[in-house]
């Protein structure tokens, strides 16, 4: 928070007392908690601390992370929400004029999602994988086993993690400066690029910026974001084919390279744009929705209903597992269709032993039972929260993308409101708290929060 104060004393912003105030009271706040439990953790971490302690973590970050919206006059509500969507990297806003906000605020918005696309990471490849959610046990290595220690033998990876997404965002900073953007919006957009959470300076998104350069190198570090980053730390130390050979990744980027194609040719036929346009918006856009970005390059809802559906259907997908991204993931799909093939071929020969790989790895059936539990609570979720958003008087395509969008953690829904073009402000209040929690339970791989509604997980 001192990094805003510091930028909007520099502008000669009156607003830099805001975080300056919101810096004193979270530091007095954390300091009193870790002098109370102080070493109170030293024996390592078990199952039921970490799933306590992962949910209260990200539900504690909004909350302080809206003080520096609240002291600038911001409705406790509209701050929550904006926080919340900052730190699980979603990008809907409720912010609009963001061409005329003080530059402090401009950035604290963008330090929320980078921030919160590193947790994210560190929590998909730290955590998920020790409390077995959702399939991630297939991705368990030596840092995310079953042991109650998982924190000591994790700090050198969350290390590496740390320092390449360092280098990451510096280089997508200095590619955005070559285009043409200023320092600040390189900075701002590098943040939240490199995050997938999709927040930027300019009310419009990127349509503001005219070089294509700038759009490309968007989707470049869009998709950056989108792939694992264990195997990017492998590749930036000398293993780069690693990445490709990872099924998710070559699924990822065979669907992200066939849909926009797809979409290009749509544009070039049916709306006469040229051929090089067409390309870099459906890709952009594309790529911004798979990845849950939330960047914006024009309104594509204004493509067509082809383009609609298609968007509402690519928000579910997601990037790949350990990435910045949302959604249901590209391993899971794969697991999916590998359990599909494997139960229509026992359908055709019942006496075949078949074995499902993914990878080297073989797919258990509590494997296949994980994915599929995931799915159907994720959908499941969807359509309950769809339902709650409907209770508010919106009508289905505002109530059902918000829930999507929400849960995806994707950024813009679909609709005159809440569309690339719009923004959430116009929502009730209660819509707004509902899709705050929509959005952290779907940042927290939704079994993080259902499980402490189990009487059994807190029985002795």
């Amino acid at each position: 928070m001192l990094i805003p104060a510091v930028v909007d004393i520099a502008a000669r912003n009156a607003d830099w007392q805001a975080f300056a105030l919101s810096s004193l009271a979270t530091g007095l706040i954390g300091l009193l908690m870790s002098v109370a439990f102080g070493g109170a953790l030293e024996e390592g971490l078990n199952t039921r601390q970490t799933f306590i302690l992962t949910t209260l973590s990200w539900v504690s970050l909004p909350v302080f992370g809206a003080l520096p919206f609240l002291w600038l006059g911001i409705g406790y509500t509209d701050a929550v929400f904006e926080a919340v969507s900052g730190f699980t990297t979603t990008g809907s806003t409720v912010l609009s004029g963001l061409d005329g906000l003080p530059p402090g605020l401009l950035l604290w918005r963008s330090l929320m999602q980078w921030m919160g696309g590193v947790g994210i990471i560190v929590m998909a490849i730290v955590l998920l994988p020790f409390l077995r959610i959702g399939g991630m046990q297939l991705f368990q290595t030596e840092s995310s086993d079953r042991s109650e220690k998982i924190v000591a033998r994790s700090v050198e990876l969350i290390r590496l993690i740390g320092i390449s997404y360092l280098f990451l965002s510096s280089c997508c900073v200095v590619a955005y400066w070559a285009t043409g953007m200023s320092p600040f919006d390189a900075l701002n957009h590098a943040l939240t690029t490199i995050a997938t959470g999709g927040y930027s300076t300019h009310d419009v998104s990127f349509a503001y910026f005219t070089n294509p350069a700038t759009g490309w190198f968007a989707v470049l570090f869009m998709i950056i974001g989108a792939l694992p980053f264990v195997l990017i730390i492998q590749g930036l130390r000398g293993k780069p084919m690693m990445l490709w050979r990872d099924p998710q990744v070559r699924a990822f980027m065979g669907l992200v390279v066939v849909v926009s194609l797809g979409v290009a040719f749509y544009l070039g036929i049916t709306h006469r744009v040229p051929l090089d346009d067409a390309l870099l918006m459906s890709t952009f856009n594309i790529v911004s929705v798979v990845t849950g970005t939330g960047y914006a390059y024009g309104d594509y809802t204004s493509w067509g209903a082809p383009m609609v559906a298609l968007a509402l259907l690519l928000k579910f997908v997601g990037g790949c597992t350990g990435s910045t991204t949302g959604g249901i993931k590209i391993f899971r799909f794969l697991v999916f269709f590998g359990t599909v093939r494997a139960h229509l071929r026992r359908m055709v020969r019942p006496n075949r032993i078949m074995s499902e790989e993914y990878g080297s790895s073989r797919l258990t059936s509590e494997l296949s039972f994980s994915v599929l539990a995931f799915l159907v609570c994720y959908l499941g979720t969807v359509g309950i929260l769809t339902l709650a958003l409907a209770a508010f008087d919106l009508d289905l395509v505002t109530a059902l993308s918000a829930a999507a969008t929400a849960v995806g953690n994707v950024g813009p829904g679909l609709g005159p409101t809440i569309g690339p073009a719009g923004s959430f402000a116009p929502l009730p209040d209660g819509a707004k708290w509902i899709l705050c929690f929509a959005m952290l339970i779907g940042r927290l791989e939704i079994f993080t929060v259902i499980v402490l509604f189990d009487p059994e997980f807190w029985s002795r």
